[in-house]
């Protein structure tokens, strides 16, 4: 069951992420541009996603893992149930959300390093 600690793991594993706080929960951000965060009850994840169609496709995919409330509607966020989550489709959505808020020449750099 990835907790926090492997939110943090994945999001290490790219550049420049630091950790900090998001009304008043812990967040990742790269740049000053947070990308994910903890909700307030410690089990839920917020990230951001590509579009609302994406967003729509992971609320359709698994309703056990992913969810939205109406304070995200019209956003594109999707809270994970990290207690359900596959840790390795978790690290796939945290990169995903580094690279929406990651600025251009960053990404590329890491992508050619790769």
């Amino acid at each position: 069951m990835p907790a926090w600690k492997d939110v943090v793991a994945a999001g290490r594993a790219l550049p420049e992420v630091e950790e900090g706080t998001w009304f008043r929960t812990p967040c990742l951000r790269v740049r000053k541009k947070s990308f994910c965060r903890m909700k307030e009850d410690g089990e839920t994840l917020v990230v951001r996603v590509v579009d609302l169609e994406d967003k729509d496709a992971l609320l359709r995919s698994d309703p056990a893992v992913f969810f939205t409330t109406p304070h995200y509607d019209g956003y594109a966020y999707v809270l994970i149930r990290l207690a359900d989550v596959d840790a390795r489709q978790l690290a796939e959505l945290i990169e995903d959300a580094w690279r929406l808020s990651a600025p251009k020449r960053l990404v590329t750099a890491y992508d050619a390093e790769r």
